[in-house]
């Protein structure tokens, strides 16, 4: 089996993503939907010496935020999955499992930013959570998401926190994309290297669903739309 079939195609994100990230202040709705990657040479400068004070500078709490988004998106899928009690066995375990993770990656970012971290979207999952195969199609999915967005950002964070933070969190990430795969039927390590996306190629796949709605509207007996 490839990968072609697990790039997020059928979603839009209906700006909700962005609002929410607007009513926390923390970065503008411009730069997080544009998801550029770059920052300039003074705002990095002026990043560089706050960091070295222990503190979070605007651009370590930008990609911190960006990764936490990442984190509520994956938390509410599992999440969601262990409510609907629609799925059993090993899948439904490492749902319980991956939840309880993936909500203290949440926590994690959020004591890290404080009150600089951003709001916590709603979700649409689809009714992808009801069934095991477009529940484990969409969780390789989000893991490998996942572990490409770490790995494109990891070098841009400048404050110890946030490093530790972010790396602590990436190798777990990894764990989780080996185990969904497993679980799928996939190699687990198929690749010698990873290839790391930037922001703003995370983004655009984020976007690209409409997983992310307010209000969230999944329902138990529809027909899971995800289309992979």
């Amino acid at each position: 089996m490839t990968m072609e079939g697990f790039c997020f195609r059928k979603l839009d994100v209906d700006g909700a993503l962005a609002e929410a990230v607007d009513r926390a202040g923390a970065i503008t709705r411009g730069s997080f939907l544009a998801g550029a990657l770059g920052v300039s040479a003074a705002a990095a400068v002026a990043d560089e010496a706050v960091a070295q004070d222990g503190k979070l500078g605007k651009v370590d709490q930008g990609i911190l935020n960006y990764a936490l988004t990442l984190e509520y998106l994956q938390a509410a899928f599992y999440t969601e999955a262990e409510r609907m009690k629609a799925i059993k066995g090993d899948v439904r375990k490492a749902a319980r499992k991956l939840g309880s993770v993936e909500r203290a990656h949440v926590k994690a970012f959020q004591d890290v930013l404080g009150r600089n971290a951003v709001g916590r979207p709603t979700f649409d999952f689809q009714g992808v959570t009801e069934k095991p195969r477009p529940f484990l199609k969409t969780a390789v999915a989000f893991e490998d998401l996942a572990v490409a967005a770490y790995g494109g950002q990891a070098a841009n964070l400048k404050a110890a926190s946030a490093v530790a933070a972010a790396v602590s969190i990436y190798s777990v990430e990894a764990r989780h994309a080996a185990w969904m795969r497993y679980l799928f039927g996939l190699n687990p390590a198929a690749k010698a290297f990873d290839q790391p996306k930037t922001k703003s190629q995370i983004t655009q796949i984020v976007r690209s669903t409409n997983f992310i709605a307010a209000p969230p509207k999944t329902k138990r007996k529809r027909a899971p739309s995800f289309t992979g």
